[in-house]
């Protein structure tokens, strides 16, 4: 109640960015209140340090708006805007010393020297940095490098901080401790933090609310333990924290089926015997008997964690991730059991049903037992099968039946990376051509945001000729 309270300061309405032809920023709409800290989590290459850009003045939408306390300032120059930013370099004044550095700001204002030292004293304060007013920056740590931009952004009293992945540059102890350091300071200090990071981590430990972006796009908006335990769909659940994520079937409201098995759940309205993601996180997955499992399968790896023992537990031949304060020998049969409240249930991120063409055949060869069809632009030739030319085809290719080339030389080139989910027994990879998506299967693991040559097994493939004529033949 309190958090919706809060007074909106930022805006973006229906945001879209093109970078060289490519969109980078595909009409995302974000609203953000006072006081509160707000972190952009997600892959690189999602959009998330652009849509801090937007917000800082230091790139301008191809549409859309800016709204900042009210008024619209597309156009107004960073220097305009009650905005500061602290960035992964810090950009830090080596030949001045800390006092210099933080008070920068304020000399550039034509301030009093005795307001500029009041102001500057006490933003070293707040950042623990008193008593180092004259040490160089160079002598400083990682961390208090970190602190003295901080205070140089808050000293100028800006309404909104933006933090470019700015603990990336530091060692893991210390980027923890940062974590609840720059928690601590927001806190205080009661300004509005926007964050960007690719880290989940430091999402969940820091954050008022979390925007996951992808691929140009916000997935999900929602607190810490929303974004955890309240997934939309496949790539949040896997993006935030460890998770088994399992193809299932949605039998009837607060019934699913796993694995082969009949479970419950506590989710409605997504039909009956309709495909869905079933997500659920390995603590919360309990070890029993073979005899009292809802599951079975049989321990191939144990780790122990410190706080919790690892187990990855073959059923079938879907692997399931299991954190557990008791432990099962390797080779051992285990019953598994979960609570219906902590099996999730999603939306699929793409049908199988999407891998379809419709297409007009564009050149056959009867004696070769071949046609071609144009896709994109480009032309693809199918073997051992022919229709004549000009027949309308409907081309269905299960997600099998996509794969990349490694020669580079695909039936498409510079297909897109969308997203890779691992479904415990192979990963699911979408990805986005010029005009369309695909589903494909991979037992390897794929960069995602990268650019990769596809190619179509046609020997898998299904054709239905879409008019009556002419006949057609297969080979």
């Amino acid at each position: 109640m309190e958090q919706t309270s809060k007074k909106v300061i930022v805006s973006l309405k229906d945001i879209f960015v093109r970078f060289d032809g490519e969109v980078i920023l595909n009409h995302i709409s974000l609203d953000i209140r006072e006081k509160e800290f707000v972190t952009i989590l997600g892959p690189s290459g999602c959009g998330k340090t652009t849509t801090l850009r937007i917000i800082g003045g230091f790139v301008e939408p191809e549409s859309g708006d800016v709204i900042f306390d009210g008024e619209r300032i597309n156009g107004l120059p960073p220097h305009k805007r009650n905005v500061n930013t602290v960035f992964q370099k810090y950009s830090l004044f080596p030949h001045l010393n800390v006092f210099d550095n933080v008070a920068f700001g304020l000399k550039l204002k034509k301030l009093p020297k005795d307001e500029i030292k009041r102001k500057v004293s006490k933003m070293l304060a707040v950042v623990d940095l008193k008593g180092y007013e004259k040490r160089p920056v160079q002598k400083l740590s990682g961390g208090q490098q970190q602190r003295v931009a901080i205070a140089r952004a808050l000293v100028c009293d800006p309404d909104i901080i933006l933090l470019d992945e700015p603990l990336g540059a530091l060692d893991l102890k210390l980027r923890k401790d940062m974590q609840i350091e720059l928690k601590d300071i927001q806190k205080s200090t009661q300004k509005t933090f926007i964050y960007v990071t690719h880290d989940q981590e430091e999402a969940l430990t820091m954050s008022d609310r979390v925007v996951v972006m992808n691929n140009g796009v916000i997935e999900q908006i929602g607190t810490p333990e929303d974004i955890y335990n309240e997934p939309v769909n496949a790539f949040v659940a896997d993006f935030i924290g460890e998770a088994n994520i399992l193809n299932g079937t949605m039998i009837d409201d607060c019934r699913i089926r796993i694995l082969g098995t009949e479970l419950e759940c506590v989710d409605k309205g997504f039909g009956r015997n309709t495909p869905v993601d079933v997500v659920i996180r390995p603590e919360d997955i309990m070890i029993t008997s073979p005899e009292e499992g809802q599951l079975v399968g049989v321990v191939e790896k144990l780790t122990f964690k410190g706080v919790h023992y690892e187990m990855s537990i073959r059923c079938g031949k879907c692997e399931i991730l299991v954190h557990s304060t008791s432990s099962a020998a390797i080779g051992s049969t285990v019953g598994m059991s979960v609570v219906p409240f902590n099996i999730q249930i999603m939306n699929k991120l793409l049908p199988f049903y999407d891998n379809i063409i419709e297409t007009e055949v564009s050149s056959s060869d009867e004696s070769a037992n071949t046609f071609s069809f144009e896709l994109e632009g480009v032309t693809v030739e199918v073997p051992n099968h022919y229709f004549p030319e000009g027949t309308r085809l409907r081309v269905t290719l299960p997600p099998e039946a996509l794969s990349l080339a490694g020669d580079g030389d695909g039936d498409l080139q510079d297909v897109f990376i969308e997203s890779v989910i691992y479904k415990g027994e192979h990963n699911e990879i979408i990805l986005e051509s010029d005009e369309r998506k695909w589903l494909m299967l991979s037992d390897t693991d794929e960069q995602v945001a990268t650019y990769v040559p596809l190619n179509f097994d046609f020997e898998k493939a299904e054709f239905e000729v879409l008019d009556p004529e002419p006949a057609a033949r297969e080979g």
